[in-house]
C-alpha cells in the first residue's frame, strides 16, 4: 500500500503560524502560554496497548507518534514514523522507519521498540484492552492466553534497527491503514524496565512530553522540542482539565475559562445556540463517531432477536435528532458513518425505522419482556437528555417499565462493561480507529473482540469478516465487510441510534485548535491568537 506524507498539511499549518507571528508584532511570544482542554479521567494508565477510549486516547495521541497518521480533515492515512510499508502478498509486510526519531528520554526509536510493544499488548497475562488488535499476527494464539506457551509472536522479526517485518496468519488487505491506531505505537526500554514508574511518568516519542498529573483534576504536557515530525507544535503547554459535566466545560469555554471543548452539549445545539455563542470558533466536520445502545446478551432476557428488533423499532431517531440536537446529528441506518470507506446507506433496513405498531407485535410474538428494563449511560458525557428521551419512548411505545439509571462517570460505565455488570441496555459509542468500515465491525462484533461489550457471537459473522480480510483487493474487502455488516444487523446485538459529526469549540485565545474525523486532538494545530 502506498501512503504519502504530509507536505500539503505542513504548508497549510506553517501558513497559520506565519500569519499569527506577523500579526503579533513586537516580539510577542504567546507560545509560552498554556492551552486548556476539557477532559475526563481515562479508564487505564496511559499505555497505548491498554487504551481504547477517547480520554486516554487524546493524551496518548500527543505523547506518541505512530507509523501512520490520519489527515486532519479527511482522515486519509499518511506515513509518519514509517519511511515505507511494503508487501507483495498482503500477508508479510516490511516496515522501514524514518531515522532521527527519539523518545522523550533521548533514546532512539528502533524497530525493536515496535516489536516489544506489540508483543506486550498481545501477551495474555498483561490483559491489555487492545490485545485483539494483534490477533492477526502469526503466533498470536501462543502468547495471548492466560497461560501462554510463548512470550513473543513468531510473526514479528527485527531485521535491523530501522526495519522489521510483520507476518500475518492470513492476508489482511487494509493492514497498512490500521497502523495509525494507538495500539501500534512503540514503547521505550524504560517501560519494560519499570512499568509502574513509567505509568506514573509516561515516556513517548510524540510532540508533547508528560509534565504532571493530579488524578480527577488535571494533566499537563509540555512541548517536545526534539520532536522529529514534519509539523512542529508551537504551544508550549497543554493542560487537560477534568470535568464531570460537559455543560460545565462548555460554559467555561463561552466565559473564557477554557480554550477547547471536544463536544457540544445538546442544550447548546438546540436552536443553533452554539453557533451564536462561538461564531467562527464553532467547528463541525464529517466524522467517524457512532452512538448505539448495546444489549447485554449475557442476560437471557435479551436472547430473542425479536425483542431486540422491537426495542429498535420503538425508537424515533429522527425526532430525537431534530428536537434534541437541532438536526445536526444523523439517525443511524447501519453500523458505520458516511465518512467511512465502505459505508452503504440503509444497511439496517426496517429494523432501524420507527414503527411502534410492528414493534409491539414483535414484542408480543416473543412473549413480552419481563421488566423492568434499565437503560444506563454516563452523565459526565452529556447523555442524560437523549437517554431519558429514549427511555420515555420505549415506555410509551411498548408499554414496558423502562427506567433510566445513569452512572456518574465514564470510568464507572467502563467498569460495568468490563465486568458484564449491566442488567439492561447501556450506551456505547465508537469512534473509528481508522477510516474504513472494518473498524466498525471487527473490534465490536467478532467473538471475543476487545470492545465486544455485549458478548455477541456469531460464527458465520466471524467467518465473513475473515473472508473480507483476505480479499485480494481493497474493493473486494470492502464488499465483504458490507456483507458482514448486514449479517450483524440481522441479529441486532445493538440498537443504532445516531451518528454525529465532529463538533467542538475553541476560545477567543485560539487561532486554531483542530480535531480530526476520528475525533482525536491534533495538538500540532493549536495556535494562540496574537496579542495586540
Amino acid at each position: 500500500m502506498s501512503l504519502r506524507r504530509l507536505a500539503t498539511t505542513v504548508a497549510a499549518l506553517l501558513a497559520v503560524v506565519l500569519v499569527a507571528s506577523a500579526c503579533g508584532g513586537g516580539g510577542d511570544d504567546r507560545s509560552s502560554e498554556t492551552v486548556t482542554l476539557d477532559w475526563g479521567e481515562p479508564e487505564n494508565p496511559l499505555v497505548p496497548g491498554n487504551t481504547t477510549e477517547q480520554n486516554g486516547g487524546d493524551v496518548i495521541g500527543a505523547l506518541f507518534a505512530g507509523l501512520v497518521r490520519y489527515d486532519v480533515d479527511t482522515a486519509r492515512p499518511e506515513l509518519e514514523t514509517a519511511a515505507a510499508i511494503d508487501t507483495t502478498d498482503n500477508t508479510t509486510f516490511t516496515i522501514r522507519l524514518e531515522p532521527g526519531w527519539t523518545f522523550h528520554d533521548g533514546t532512539p526509536v528502533t524497530a525493536q521498540n515496535y516489536v516489544d510493544a506489540w508483543n506486550w499488548t498481545a501477551y495474555g497475562p498483561n490483559a491489555a484492552q487492545a490485545q485483539s488488535f494483534m490477533e492477526k499476527i502469526q503466533g498470536y494464539d501462543e502468547v495471548s492466553t492466560e497461560a501462554p506457551t510463548a512470550r513473543t509472536m513468531s510473526g514479528l522479526r527485527v531485521v535491523d534497527p530501522q526495519t522489521f517485518t510483520v507476518t500475518l496468519e492470513q492476508p489482511f488487505t487494509i493492514f497498512p491503514t490500521t497502523l495509525g491506531y494507538s495500539a501500534y505505537y512503540p514503547l521505550p526500554t524504560a517501560f519494560f524496565q519499570n512499568q509502574q514508574a513509567w505509568e506514573e511518568r509516561p515516556i513517548g516519542n510524540g510532540e508533547y512530553r508528560f509534565e504532571a498529573r493530579t488524578p480527577n483534576q488535571n494533566l499537563t504536557l509540555v512541548r517536545n522540542d526534539q520532536y522529529a515530525g514534519d509539523i512542529k507544535p508551537t504551544v508550549s503547554r497543554l493542560e487537560y482539565r477534568v470535568y464531570s459535566e460537559l455543560q460545565t466545560a462548555y460554559d467555561d469555554l463561552v466565559s473564557g475559562n477554557l480554550d477547547h471543548v471536544k463536544a457540544i452539549p445538546s442544550s447548546a445545539l438546540s436552536g443553533g445556540r452554539w453557533r451564536q455563542d462561538l461564531g467562527d470558533r464553532a467547528h463541525l466536520k464529517e466524522g467517524l463517531s457512532t452512538t448505539t445502545l448495546t444489549f447485554p446478551l449475557y442476560d437471557p432476557r435479551f436472547a430473542d432477536p425479536r425483542i431486540r428488533q422491537a426495542f429498535s423499532m420503538a425508537i424515533d431517531r429522527r425526532l430525537i435528532v431534530d428536537q434534541l440536537f437541532n438536526g445536526v446529528y444523523n439517525p443511524m441506518d447501519g453500523l458505520a458513518t458516511s465518512a467511512a470507506e465502505g459505508y452503504l446507506p440503509d444497511q439496517c433496513g426496517v429494523a432501524c425505522r420507527f414503527d411502534p405498531q410492528r414493534a409491539r407485535q414483535l414484542l408480543a410474538e416473543a412473549g413480552g419482556f419481563p421488566g423492568p428494563l434499565t437503560l444506563t449511560a454516563n452523565s459526565d458525557g452529556g447523555h442524560d437528555v437523549w437517554m431519558q428521551a429514549v427511555t420515555n419512548q420505549l415506555r410509551q411505545n411498548l408499554g414496558i417499565d423502562a427506567r433510566y439509571t445513569p452512572v456518574p462517570s465514564f470510568s464507572e460505565l467502563r467498569r460495568l462493561a468490563n465486568s458484564q455488570g449491566f442488567t439492561g441496555l447501556f450506551r456505547t459509542g465508537w469512534i473509528g480507529d481508522y477510516p474504513n468500515l472494518e473498524t466498525f465491525l471487527t473490534q465490536l462484533y467478532r467473538t471475543g473482540a476487545s470492545s465486544n461489550d455485549g458478548g455477541y457471537s456469531n460464527p458465520a459473522v466471524d467467518a465473513q469478516l475473515s473472508a473480507a480480510d483476505q480479499a485480494p483487493t481493497r474493493e473486494a474487502a470492502v464488499a465483504g465487510y458490507q456483507q458482514a455488516e448486514r449479517m450483524i444487523l440481522a441479529d441486532m446485538p445493538v440498537i443504532p441510534i445516531y451518528t454525529r459529526p465532529i463538533l467542538y469549540g475553541d476560545s477567543q485565545r485560539l487561532v486554531s485548535g483542530e480535531r480530526n474525523p476520528l475525533d482525536r486532538l491534533v495538538t500540532t494545530s493549536f495556535q494562540l491568537a496574537p496579542q495586540d
